[in-house]
């Protein structure tokens, strides 16, 4: 806090799980940082849906307020939907923050003729030559065909279907300029039934 300049932080969410530590600890961490006024509100990140679950009810018992999950989602990353984490976040009354809305830049225009020198792709670290295969760039470009009728980038639409459902709340992008943020942030999050279905059928 003293680093920030702040007296307190509004959510306060730890990066991941810890295996070897008890949720038990992890929750009543949360509560102390709440009480002592550190933060005003807690939330998680990364943690399964059963987890989620159990640490819903712990921090609910403890009366602290959780207010989110930090998870990825994507129209290509569709965990938070297939675990039950989705649905779990509309029955307890907590929101989904999604990170990697656009999986790296593959649900963006960057990729559509193949891998640039300047790309993270072309640096084959994290992110690897081998994810973009034949299929995946087919997927992308049809994907590009649906955006292009909406009138919006691929990386609009993208971000566009993340944020459909209320249940998502917000998302975390990564930019390395200003112009990438100012196209990115002209969303749309109206699909028709035909469009969610032509999306499905081309990654599902």
């Amino acid at each position: 806090l003293k680093n920030l300049g702040l007296e307190y932080v509004d959510i306060f969410s730890p990066h991941r799980p810890d295996p070897d530590t008890p949720l038990e600890e992890t929750c009543l961490a949360l509560k102390y940082i709440v009480d002592s006024g550190r933060a005003l509100y807690v939330g998680i990140s990364n943690y399964g849906c059963e987890r989620t679950r159990d640490i819903c009810a712990m921090l609910r018992e403890l009366r602290v307020p959780f207010v989110l999950t930090q998870m990825p989602y994507s129209i290509f990353e569709r965990k938070i939907e297939r675990e039950g984490i989705k649905a779990l976040a509309e029955e307890e009354g907590f929101a989904v923050t999604a990170y990697s809305p656009l999986a790296q830049g593959l649900l963006t225009d960057k990729y559509l003729k193949g891998i640039p020198e300047d790309s993270r792709m072309h640096k084959n670290a994290f992110l690897k030559e081998s994810a973009l295969t034949q299929e995946k760039l087919s997927a992308i470009r049809a994907l590009n065909e649906i955006a292009q009728k909406r009138g919006q980038s691929l990386a609009q639409m993208a971000l566009s279907w993340v944020l459909k459902d209320e249940d998502v709340a917000s998302v975390i992008i990564g930019a390395s300029r200003s112009s990438q943020i100012e196209d990115d942030i002209r969303v749309n999050a109206q699909f028709t039934a035909e469009e969610l279905a032509e999306i499905d059928s081309i990654v599902l």
